[in-house]
């Protein structure tokens, strides 16, 4: 380790303390003098883009296209005798849809890693075809997958199945796409858990399926919670684009509003309500996330 610079225990080997005369770019030192300077930077910073919005020579225009106050009100409780639907009252469907897809890409996710992970000669057709799923839906941009579903499969014209609403297909994209990422997911997860602890529980007498349930699966979950939190902030985001079939949502109904008014004021409104949905998430992910950092810390795991 260099001279000039220092660790303090219990911190993670690189990181960057405000003792010695190492870099104190990323500490968390400073005491006082540190906050001060810090929210004064804020300040300024913030500052100088607001200077840079508000004197811009189209900032009028911009403020009355995207931040109107009545043109956001307006969209946001909509008027449908007018032509267009509540912004406010579609983000219930993005919420309806993000919740039902979690579930069975949870679900179906598990399913595919565990098939993936299996080394049972009688699975190995099934093993290929779920290599197969997993490579076609990770490289298929997600867009076209619902137009696949939404267009292709009413086109079929099979009882029951092409006579479903744009929303199902919708959905029904979302989790094949998804699916095929959680998987993986899954996947790192379960490689994570130490062979070893396999080996304790087949030493107690525990069938593999069993020690798969009891201490393989809980430890990979416990590993495996913060990605598979930031994939599902992005599985909200990508409710938007279940719109593209015609589905009433919150980007759908900012975008009839939009082109009923020629205001883009609802979009504004309709990236709020997602701001509102998916930073609270975001942030728990983060704690999540320094809560374990801390944990393996304390145990002096890697």
């Amino acid at each position: 380790m260099d001279a000039n610079s220092s660790w303090a225990p219990g911190q993670p080997a690189g990181a960057f303390t405000a003792t010695g005369r190492g870099p104190r770019l990323f500490s968390g030192g400073g005491g006082t003098q540190a906050k001060v300077v810090s929210t004064v930077s804020t300040i300024v910073v913030l500052g100088a883009l607001a200077a840079v919005f508000l004197l811009a020579p189209g900032a009028r225009a911009v403020e009355h296209e995207f931040f109107s106050p009545p043109h956001l009100w307006h969209s946001f409780i909509g008027n449908p005798g007018q032509g267009y639907y509540s912004v406010g009252a579609a983000i219930w469907l993005n919420i309806r849809m993000f919740l039902v897809a979690e579930v069975l890409i949870l679900a179906l996710a598990l399913f595919v890693a565990l098939i993936r992970q299996s080394a049972a000669p009688m699975l190995f057709p099934i093993r290929i075809l779920a290599t197969i799923y997993v490579d076609f839906f990770r490289g298929v941009p997600l867009i076209l997958v619902i137009f696949a579903f939404g267009f292709g499969v009413p086109a079929l014209r099979l009882p029951f199945v092409s006579t479903q609403p744009d929303v199902v297909y919708g959905v029904a994209a979302l989790v094949l796409s998804y699916s095929a990422y959680v998987s993986e997911v899954y996947r790192a997860g379960l490689n994570s858990v130490h062979f070893s602890q396999v080996s304790a529980a087949r030493s107690l007498g525990l069938s593999h399926a069993t020690s798969l349930r009891y201490v393989v699966l809980p430890q990979a979950v416990r590993n495996i919670i913060p990605p598979l939190l930031n994939d599902f902030i992005s599985l909200q985001k990508d409710t938007a684009l279940v719109g593209t079939l015609g589905v009433i949502e919150a980007n759908k109904a900012a975008g009839i509003y939009s082109e009923t008014v020629f205001n883009f004021s609802s979009f504004t409104v309709a990236a709020i309500l997602f701001l509102i949905l998916t930073i609270p998430l975001a942030r728990f992910t983060d704690r999540l996330i320094e809560r374990d950092r801390r944990r393996r810390l304390a145990l002096g795991a890697p």
